[in-house]
């Protein structure tokens, strides 16, 4: 009976020694950076950029306005529409001018009448005169009838051709050759005269920005301003400020910026736009240094002994599109090395 417990004693003893006999595992190495490509963080002079709203627009804007009131009786364009100076856009009818035209007209015949019955009495008057059966009293007064009704025959046409010419005004014309923007008073509305019924693009397509009055003297014609080219269809990423308007406007200052290859069908969409107002100190590195992961930037720091840890940092876009700025997680001095690729 004792035989069996002192057996399992036994076994357990040798099984402990055994354990402790075994050498526990070792550490893992620590990752170590190759000397190649290792980069220190500096301290550099950059451009203070200041972003400020922008709208892509054209640098001016005509307006095809009605000049009298009547009824629309037809609208040739829509939005979107190339038109040249002087296309016909729309016309306005008003029937009242029809029937004084009409009504100037008949005037005007009845005032030829009397100027051809004028000129024949002064045709005979004169022969008379000529004979000695007139005097020159009645000679004189003939031919102030005459001149009369010749003034009356010439009031009534110019009278017959300006109401007509008020009637051809219902004819509206693009004011510059552009794109229309809007057309959307449709046809049978009644308009009055100088109602705008199109809107119409006019000179060169430019961003235009607004900056507050206190930093107006950053704006500089020539100024180089950055465009999100996200905004632009790729096609931009910078243009330069050519013109600032020197008015005032709630506390605004305006500025065309112009840059070659603007789309321009895109007129009013808001572009981001960053100018500069000065410079500052910041830590600029290459974007290759950086790793993202779910969101979140990382950099690889090299510590005094060689071995590397991995930083979180906070960045944002550098001064050009292969750079990045970091705001917090390293500092000057500190020596970093690219990510490992997986």
């Amino acid at each position: 009976m004792l035989a069996r417990p002192l057996l399992v004693g036994a076994v357990s003893a040798s099984l402990l020694l055994t354990g402790c006999g075994q050498s526990k595992p070792a550490a893992p190495a620590a990752d170590t950076a190759p000397v190649a490509g290792r980069l220190q963080v500096r301290i550099q002079t950059v451009a203070d950029l200041k972003p400020v709203p922008a709208t892509l627009t054209t640098r001016d804007m005509a307006d095809a306005r009605a000049r009298i009131s009547g009824v629309l009786v037809r609208l040739r364009v829509k939005a979107g529409d190339t038109v040249r100076q002087g296309q016909l856009v729309a016309t306005v009818k008003d029937d009242r001018l029809g029937l004084e035209t009409s009504a100037y007209s008949a005037q005007v015949s009845a005032a030829a009448a009397q100027a051809a019955a004028a000129q024949s009495e002064l045709a005979r008057t004169r022969d008379l005169f000529l004979h000695g059966v007139y005097a020159q009293a009645r000679l004189d007064q003939v031919e102030a009838q005459a001149k009369a009704a010749n003034g009356a025959f010439a009031a009534a046409r110019a009278q017959r051709a300006a109401s007509a010419e008020q009637g051809a005004q219902g004819a509206i014309l693009a004011p510059a050759t552009g794109r229309v923007l809007t057309a959307d008073v449709p046809a049978g509305s009644v308009v009055m005269a100088g109602q705008s019924i199109a809107k119409i693009t006019a000179g060169p397509i430019v961003v235009r920005i607004e900056l507050p009055e206190g930093e107006a003297g950053a704006l500089k014609i020539g100024d180089v301003v950055q465009l999100d080219p996200r905004d632009l269809r790729g096609a931009v990423s910078q243009g330069a400020i050519a013109q600032v308007y020197p008015s005032v406007t709630d506390g605004q200052v305006v500025a065309d910026v112009t840059a070659p290859g603007l789309p321009q069908d895109l007129i009013g969409q808001h572009v981001r736009a960053r100018i500069r107002i000065g410079e500052r100190q910041a830590l600029i590195i290459p974007r290759r240094y950086v790793a993202t992961r779910y969101g979140v930037d990382y950099v690889r720091v090299v510590r005094a002994d060689g071995t590397v840890s991995e930083t979180p940092v906070q960045t944002t876009d550098g001064p050009a599109a292969d750079q990045a700025e970091v705001l917090s997680g390293v500092r000057a001095g500190d020596t970093l090395t690219p990510p490992v690729t997986r």
